[in-house]
């Protein structure tokens, strides 16, 4: 398979739409939670949701190296 950097930023774009999409999503799941005794299931969500913002930031960088 050669490499084709148009293809790979094609995939690599999708890839950040869906990180985007599931950060949000992430938030949305915690706000229920805000102001009760559950602050466990809020940490736990959102540290996933940071982990997905380092990702994006990650996939950004990757679709300029890529001329995007």
């Amino acid at each position: 398979m050669s490499a084709n950097p148009s293809s790979t930023a094609a995939e690599v774009s999708a890839i950040l739409e869906s990180v985007e999409r599931s950060s949000r999503r992430l938030a949305e799941l915690a706000e229920p939670y805000l102001g009760t005794e559950r602050e466990d299931i809020i940490t736990v969500l959102y540290e996933a949701e940071r982990q997905l913002l380092g990702a994006n930031r990650s996939l950004q960088r990757a679709l300029r190296t890529l001329g995007q």
